[in-house]
């Protein structure tokens, strides 16, 4: 059998190295074995190194070429029915996760998001590091790589009028009546303060330099009807 090799793309790279800080050791010890062989270590090597099975590391290093970066990282589901939590719940979890960790702790990590969701009860029964790590993802959400900022303080009264906007989005389609979400966002102009130099030829760039021009700024305006799939946008120039 050849040697197994492999390259992790760029954002991979970047994501192995993160989770390598926050996940437990079993999802810790495969992401080492992809930093490994991205590095260009044989596998014989990276089991004595790592101390595991050689036919582990070709495991994860097949998996990720199969599958991807998660389907490397993580084993498939279980048989049984999982556990389903509903919107409000999700919507729960998100908003903590956006609001500063407890005091004493610089960032939220999966574990720490399971421990103060079910001290917090804000999910009925269990939740396991897996389906916060799936609800972090529906939402790209890294809170142990940036600083989140959106929510000051989780409060009961946050909570309440999160959920009153969340009874507002269930509600049946009535044409009549129409769910409208609606958002404006003031935009800068830029024009260029030289004329851009088209490209020569097939494969050729176009050039700019680096200067501008202000030229203004603008209002945008968006509105979504989520029931119907309509959204509208507008651009205002301001004077």
């Amino acid at each position: 059998m050849p040697p197994l090799t492999l390259k992790l793309k760029p954002s991979d790279l970047t994501e192995v190295r993160y989770r390598l800080s926050i996940e437990e050791p079993r999802v810790i010890r495969r992401a080492n074995i992809l930093n490994c062989l991205h590095l260009g270590y044989p596998s014989s090597e990276i089991a004595q190194i790592l101390n595991v099975d050689p036919k582990t590391v070709t495991n994860v290093g097949n998996a990720y070429l199969e599958g991807g970066l998660d389907s490397a990282l993580y084993d498939e589901e279980r048989s049984g029915r999982p556990i389903d939590f509903d919107d409000r719940e999700r919507s729960r979890i998100v908003a903590m996760v956006c609001s500063q960790p407890p005091r004493g702790f610089y960032r939220w990590t999966l574990d720490l998001i399971v421990e103060e969701a079910q001290k917090r009860q804000l999910v009925d029964g269990q939740i396991s590091r897996e389906t916060v790590r799936v609800i972090l993802q529906e939402h790209d959400l890294k809170p142990w790589q940036e600083k989140m900022w959106c929510i000051a303080e989780l409060t009961e009264e946050y909570i309440e009028r999160m959920e009153d906007v969340l009874d507002v989005y269930q509600r049946p389609y009535d044409a009549k009546r129409p769910v409208i979400c609606v958002d404006e966002k003031p935009v800068a102009l830029f024009s260029d303060a030289t004329p851009r130099l088209p490209p020569r030829g097939p494969g050729d760039v176009l050039l700019k330099d680096y200067e501008y021009e202000r030229s203004g700024s603008a209002n945008v305006f968006c509105a979504v009807e989520p029931k119907a799939g309509v959204y509208i946008n507008k651009g205002d120039r301001m004077p």
